[in-house]
């Protein structure tokens, strides 16, 4: 993947988890971490503040990949 590919996607859905992502591409969490950091370096992307999760019970989400991203 190339960085062109996660800003169209970012782009798209404004608003994204870190677990969207690693679902969607197929890549590791802190190769994408690497990513997004380029394009928050850039002022493209920023990270939101992280809540208490989904708001779901169910607990099947990985608490360290609930981080949430929005493309500016």
């Amino acid at each position: 993947m190339i960085l062109s590919e996660l800003r169209d996607y970012l782009k798209e859905h404004k608003r994204v988890t870190l677990n969207e992502l690693v679902i969607h591409f197929d890549i590791d969490p802190d190769a994408l971490r690497g990513m997004i950091a380029k394009w928050i370096s850039k002022g493209k992307v920023r990270p939101l503040p992280v809540g208490k999760g989904c708001g779901s019970t169910c607990h099947k989400c990985d608490p360290t990949l609930t981080e949430f991203y929005e493309w500016i």
